[in-house]
């Protein structure tokens, strides 16, 4: 009986902590507007489920989130002949806004839930084998509260689900290294198929197992007593075959969320060619292996070519991280990212975990060792691959982490009773940081950083702005009876703002460059945190809102969006605006039309390199090259003394234009 109720007593706190995890993602699926990925991954399980193309990512995940919509009948966009991120994109925008938005939103988004109330259930079911079950409680405690991945599972995209399937390649790895046999294997060869059929990013549970039989094998010793009496050398050829049949039944169910089939229809093409976009990976050598892969038939040709996508669009990020804007990938973005982003308790219990295990209070044992690992090889693949937009690309890692945490608090735990009120008050003192952030989950800080309010002085991004504060945005403006308004809004590419009733008259972004900007406006003026910061364009005089960042708003709106009364001069906005469409005009053949407004917009922004060289390329277009050398050769002088390293690409096309014309 007494068991019977331990068993019970369990139960039911796990159910609570379930109950606990809906009761935040309940009200932040409803709360949050469309974020930037949410309507592509939308289209890509449509596009899959209902014609079996397959877009970008591998199917396994955006197929699930499509679910529940198989009732609603939508009215599908017709499929629009564009390279494959702005095909989603704006198809994605279509088919969400074109039907019921807020209905799609949340059933997509509920769906997606799912997988983090598996990836509860499966870290505790993790740690109490592993630990016990105290530590198992914990680690689900550290998990419930987690704001990345609370943030981040309350939306249809596919880290909440990358981060279940690694976790569970690892765990059912681990098992079947702990105990082998056929079934553990085969187990873990399928979950291992699922995780690669879920996205691009779990190709590194490969790796990672590799890392770990060859870390049993020559700590075989310590790890695995059990197998001494096997020598060595069958010892790691048992291995050997074990990650062979893995590999070869992974791949085989990577296939199959293909359909086996190598190319699908042309409905969907590659725009560019596969040969073109293996050419503009970063690393030859990668490309070459790729390329190799899709000559040989591999793996599908769709996921070959959207890797090498991948690695070629990761690259083209800017970075932002504590106020600075770097052109390029950092490798301490993750880390510190980390810092800024994890909560205190997290942080904490990691620093006393490690310091136990290095002064040797807790053992360090396989499973501390494997988690630890797992976390450690995917950080270093994070802090090399450049994709530096968001702390949601290492969510894997924080629950990886959170297993050695669990247990090696539970053994200080029990060879100290005191170490129990102590994790027992962190871990209530994280639930209250968390919530004090709620439901604007993706803007959290720590305390140490200032909190939420904080977030946009130092990360950007799917870190703090990921467009998902317009029905605050709508509540705002509709309480105080705005009617006309200004609107820079990060994520206008892809969710346009009017589509939540939003009033305002959008302005010119580096995601919306057609947007009519005038050179002088009157507020209330909305600028999203991602646009104030500057991490697109640069920072100082190529922001075009830079001015902002010194002022104090009059509100600030779910920690992402600012508010400002007044009347502003945003000169290089306006010039910035006049000189898109110009070259609108130019590709008319209006010459003279695409002459009057670039003239505009150099007289409001003779300092900007770019409103220069626009004006060079309309006067190398009306067959006047000698006026156009004059402001090619300004524009040039400008990007190289003015950030070089945010306009190197502009330097580089300046001296091509310049060469042919000289060679005219």
């Amino acid at each position: 009986m007494k068991l019977a109720n331990s068993r019970t007593s369990v139960f039911c706190v796990v159910a609570g902590f379930l109950l606990v995890i809906l009761l935040q993602l309940v009200p932040m699926a409803r709360h949050n507007s469309a974020t930037f990925d949410e309507p592509f991954h939308i289209y890509e399980g449509y596009l899959q489920r209902q014609h079996g193309y397959v877009l970008l990512n591998p199917p396994l995940i955006a197929c699930f989130l499509t679910l529940p919509l198989l009732g609603m009948h939508l009215s599908e966009p017709p499929i629009p002949r564009l390279p494959y991120e702005p095909l989603g994109f704006q198809a994605g925008q279509a088919l969400v806004f074109q039907n019921d938005a807020n209905t799609i939103m949340f059933r997509a988004r509920m769906a997606g839930a799912v997988f983090t109330l598996l990836l509860a259930v499966l870290v505790f079911a993790a740690v109490r084998e592993m630990f016990g079950v105290g530590a198992g409680l914990i680690a689900l405690g550290l998990i419930a509260f987690d704001p990345t991945l609370m943030g981040h599972s309350a939306l249809a995209t596919l880290d909440a689900g990358n981060a279940f399937f690694m976790f569970w390649a690892i765990y059912a790895f681990y098992r079947y290294l702990k105990s082998p046999s056929v079934w553990r294997l085969m187990a873990a060869s399928v979950i291992v198929g699922l995780a690669l059929a879920a996205k691009h990013s779990a190709i590194l549970v490969i790796p990672t197992l590799g890392l770990l039989a060859v870390v049993e094998v020559i700590w075989r010793r310590k790890l695995s007593p059990e197998n001494q009496a096997v020598p060595i050398g069958r010892y790691a050829l048992q291995l050997a075959s074990a990650l062979a049949v893995i590999c070869a039944v992974a791949i085989t169910i990577l296939w199959a969320a293909y359909g086996f089939r190598y190319a699908q229809a042309d409905a969907v093409p590659f725009i560019p060619p596969m040969a073109a976009q293996l050419q503009r990976v970063p690393s030859p050598s990668a490309a070459s292996v790729l390329g190799e892969v899709d000559n040989l038939h591999l793996l599908p040709e769709p996921y070959t070519y959207a890797f090498a996508y991948i690695l070629y669009q990761a690259k083209a990020f800017t970075s932002y991280l504590l106020g600075v804007v770097y052109p390029h990938a950092v490798w301490f973005f993750f880390p510190i990212t980390m810092l800024i982003k994890s909560s205190l308790t997290f942080l904490i219990l990691l620093a006393i975990s490690a310091g136990a295990v290095i002064v040797g209070k807790v053992r360090l044992s396989r499973e501390i060792l494997y988690m630890a690992i797992s976390a450690a090889v995917y950080m270093v693949f994070s802090m090399t691959g450049g994709m530096n937009i968001g702390v949601r690309h290492i969510l894997p890692v924080y629950v990886f982490l959170s297993v050695p945490i669990a247990g090696a608090a539970w053994a200080l735990i029990q060879r100290n009773r005191r170490w129990l009120y102590a994790v027992v008050a962190l871990l209530v003192f994280q639930a209250a940081s968390v919530l004090h952030s709620f439901p604007a989950y993706i803007s959290y800080t720590n305390e140490a950083f200032g909190g939420p309010a904080n977030s946009y002085k130092y990360v950007s991004d799917s870190s703090s702005d990921w467009g998902q504060q317009l029905k605050g945005v709508k509540s705002y403006l509709d309480a105080r009876g705005i009617k006309h308004c200004w609107f820079a809004y990060f994520n206008q590419f892809v969710v346009d703002f009017g589509s939540y009733g939003i009033p305002c008259t959008p302005l010119y972004t580096a995601e919306v460059p057609s947007a009519e900007t005038p050179p002088a406006i009157d507020g209330p003026v909305l600028i999203s945190a991602g646009v104030l910061s500057g991490f697109e364009t640069g920072t100082g005089t190529l922001n075009p809102y830079g001015q902002f960042q010194n002022r104090k708003p009059a509100a600030i709106i779910d920690y992402g969006v600012f508010v400002y009364d007044g009347h502003f001069d945003i000169l290089l906005a306006g010039a910035l605006s006049l000189d898109q469409k110009a070259q609108a005009l130019l590709r008319q053949r209006n010459t003279p039309g695409a002459l009057s407004l670039a003239q505009q917009a150099e007289a409001l922004a003779p300092d900007s390199a770019e409103v220069n060289q626009v004006l060079g390329q309309v006067l190398d277009a009306s067959g006047q090259p000698a006026e156009a050398v004059q402001y090619y050769q300004k524009a040039l002088t400008i990007a190289k003394s003015v950030q070089p390293e945010f306009q190197a690409a502009r330097i580089a096309e300046l001296e091509t234009r310049l060469g042919a014309i000289g060679n005219r």
